[in-house]
């Protein structure tokens, strides 16, 4: 397996952010995490990643304990982006992209021509070669996201490990982001987990799901047994149900807004009823 972990159990002070988690997964897989805040994702990812020493289990790439690799060894193998990654606004994007030869290249070695075909083909990957002269600060929000994705795969790292790709962009880019993360998984056979708010995009893009609530897992399956389950109600604490939109597309999550109320002008402006 390219990724697993067992009993995976991470702590801070008497708090325990996860519990007994478990991941094991296929080369070219994609697997989102998802749950309501404060969950465990983004614990469960720099657990993965080896960022956080767990309290109890342990996680592993190719069957190799991730706490008995370098950083180097693992950078090599698996590839992180958090949340929001910074990078000075003048750099460009082929100059962000050529730090993620960094695991192989190191302090002392000169880029050879395998690292520049290494960052020619995470530049094309990510439909960014005609961009790699463009500074950060040009880009749109979709195509910085991108860029930060093309420096982890210039890692020619198997697994890809994503903390919430999709924040804080316009549907557009999401779907933009999302569309490349399927095609790096069918196309280039990378291993990718993802923690991500979106449940209809969890269910559209992944092949299994992890359902995390206070640190514990309640699900380990595919969208389509999540959607039969009942804990996306239960879980969130909403009403709705999924459907099927068309034969062929993934199940739908709809979500009832009950708690929804217009307030009444009367409530907002009080004062207006009343005589001078």
């Amino acid at each position: 397996m390219p990724l697993s972990c067992s009993e995976l159990s991470v702590t801070y002070g008497r708090r325990k952010a996860l519990s007994r988690f478990r991941l094991s997964m296929k080369k070219g897989e994609v697997r989102a995490l998802i749950g309501p805040n404060g969950s465990g994702k983004s614990t469960a990812l720099q657990a993965l990643a080896g960022l956080i020493k767990p309290a109890e289990g342990r996680a592993e790439i190719d069957n190799v304990p991730v706490a008995s690799m370098s950083r180097r060894a693992i950078a090599k193998k698996l590839a992180f982006l958090p949340q929001q990654p910074t990078a000075p606004d003048e750099m460009t994007v082929a100059q962000l992209v050529r730090q993620g030869r960094y695991p192989h290249v190191g302090l002392f070695r000169s880029y050879d021509r395998t690292d520049e075909q290494a960052i020619e083909w995470a530049l094309e990957s990510t439909g960014l070669t005609g961009l790699a002269d463009r500074s950060l600060q040009e880009l749109s929000g979709g195509e910085r996201q991108r860029a930060w994705i093309s420096a982890a795969l210039a890692q020619e790292a198997g697994i890809l490990l994503l903390d919430e790709p999709t924040s804080f962009l316009d549907i557009g880019y999401q779907v933009e982001v999302l569309d490349l993360v399927h095609r790096l998984s069918r196309e280039r056979g990378v291993t990718i987990v993802m923690a991500i708010h979106d449940i209809n995009q969890a269910v559209a893009i992944s092949d299994r799901i992890s359902l995390l609530e206070k640190g514990e897992l309640r699900f380990d399956g595919t969208p389509r047994d999540l959607a039969e389950s009942g804990l996306i109600e239960k879980t969130f604490r909403v009403r709705g149900r999924f459907v099927q939109v068309t034969p062929e597309s993934p199940p739908h999550f709809d979500v009832e807004l009950t708690r929804l109320q217009r307030p009444s002008v009367t409530r907002l402006v009080p004062d207006l009823q009343k005589s001078p």
